[in-house]
């Protein structure tokens, strides 16, 4: 079995440095800014012959208030779940009441609990430890997160009464299943969504605009599949973005985006559609991610405000039509399981794979329907058509004067090959190659010859027309 490790503490500790240390990532945001972690994180480390798993959870201070006591809620259940904890302390601050406020909850827990003194760098390690002594929890441990300090030897320490992993199985180093990817502005209920879909409050869940910091990675099953849940922080304007921190948890976002297999775009439907969420659907598009739509905080909208939502959306909307469109209430669960069946309809769709000999076929046929255009008295010829790419699928087609084809022609056979071929929830990238003309002697001539060759033709054109 594999030791699981919660470090708890209070805020600004160095938490999440040592969780990126012991993961050896930069998965945890890390900023000096207290209370920049929200949400329980977990990541896998391996050290020698024998994996664990690191717990990082928001600060614990004592007096908690409103999202505070939500956070420390998220330590306490992280305590619950771990087989060691790592009470860390800073030793530049000394010892205060918050840290004897957790020992005491650790000594009612009856915990494993390693008492980790960080931040000795600089310090004379017995002179910065002497506070910590009268806690009661064994003998202080001083480390330098930052710089790795001692980490090494704490952790072989903290695993040694465990045994080394089979070396037949591999090390859990990440979990395997479709990533979905919650997105959407500040406060349009991506956290209560994601809590909905897992069945518990795994998130902090507070009515309050960017309350989500961080990208939360959740692995779960469901009926016997894998999945992983990604939380991720709102993402608002650019010209409302002031705070170092947000910016960070902007570009976590962006980056949960790209490694996501599908999307969940969340849309508030009491403030409807803004630029934002146009903006974002965009990058969603660029990047080429499946997509499913949840507009929330459907219940309790009046007819009309609904029909504006619908009306706005499909006028809006035209360019991410492909993407199945739903109508929920993540805080009371109507119609949050309909998500599953698109999420995987979306996944599957995304990672087709077709034959050269169908793509082929399918574009033959639909170029004796609706022949392209000509170009200077030459029709455009499209020959074949093969698959370069899965995630988003990409079509590749060869003729002759590619680069001339009309973007409506382009769209024809977008819609004609998502339709034939039943591509759902995901963009449809086509690219048009055109092959060079094998008796062409100037096919690999540079530009400045082939405009001095088209200028010796003008000339004689013009000598042959004068007489």
């Amino acid at each position: 079995m594999t030791p699981v490790i919660a470090l708890v503490g209070r805020p600004n500790v160095g938490k999440s440095t040592l969780f990126n240390r012991l993961t050896r990532s930069r998965d945890a945001l890390v900023a000096d800014f207290p209370g920049l972690t929200r949400d329980r994180k977990y990541g896998n480390g391996l050290l020698g012959g024998k994996a664990y798993t690191v717990i990082d959870t928001g600060g614990i201070s004592g007096d908690e208030d409103g999202i505070d006591a939500a956070m420390a809620e998220q330590s306490l259940q992280a305590i619950d779940e771990a087989d060691i904890v790592l009470f860390m302390v800073d030793a530049r601050a000394g010892l205060n009441v918050a840290d004897e406020a957790i020992a005491n909850h650790l000594r009612v827990n009856q915990k494993k609990t390693w008492l980790v003194v960080n931040k000795t760098d600089g310090l004379e390690e017995h002179s910065a430890m002497a506070d910590f002594w009268k806690i009661g929890l064994g003998d202080p441990y001083p480390i330098a997160a930052a710089h790795g300090r001692n980490v090494t030897a704490l952790i072989d320490e903290v695993l040694a009464p465990f045994p080394e992993r089979d070396a037949d199985i591999p090390a859990d180093v990440g979990t395997k299943g479709i990533r979905i990817g919650v997105i959407g502005r500040p406060n349009v209920g991506k956290s209560t969504l994601v809590n909905r879909l897992l069945g518990e409050d795994r998130v902090v869940v507070y009515d309050e605009a960017g309350t989500t910091r961080d990208s939360i990675e959740i692995p779960f099953e469901r009926r016997g599949k894998p999945y992983v849940l990604v939380d991720t922080a709102g993402v608002r304007r650019r010209k409302n973005v002031s705070e170092i921190a947000e910016k960070f948890s902007i570009i976590k976002t962006l980056d949960a985006i790209k490694e996501c297999h599908v999307a969940i775009m969340v849309l508030d439907a009491r403030t409807g559609l803004v630029e934002q969420d146009l903006h974002l659907l965009d990058y969603v598009l660029t990047t080429g991610r499946a997509l499913v739509l949840a507009v929330n905080k459907w219940d309790g909208l009046e007819s009309e405000a609904r029909e504006r939502m619908r009306s706005d959306i499909k006028r809006r909307l035209g360019f991410a039509e492909y993407a199945d469109l739903h109508f929920i209430s993540a805080l009371h669960g109507t119609a949050v399981g309909d998500l599953y069946p698109s999420l995987e309809r979306a996944f599957a769709s995304a990672n087709s794979r077709w034959s050269t000999n169908r793509l082929t076929t399918l574009l033959l046929d639909a170029v004796e329907q609706h022949q392209p255009p000509m170009i200077h008295g030459r029709r455009i010829k499209l020959r074949m058509a093969h698959q370069g790419g899965t995630n988003p699928p990409i079509i590749v087609v060869h003729g002759n004067q590619t680069d001339k084809l009309p973007d409506a022609y382009r769209r024809y056979l977008t819609n004609t090959f998502r339709k034939v071929l039943k591509v759902k929830g995901t963009p449809m990238r086509f690219e048009f190659r055109s092959g060079n003309n094998p008796f062409d002697k100037m096919a690999d001539a540079s530009d400045r010859d082939k405009a001095k060759k088209r200028e010796l033709d003008r000339t004689k054109d013009a000598r042959r027309n004068r007489r």
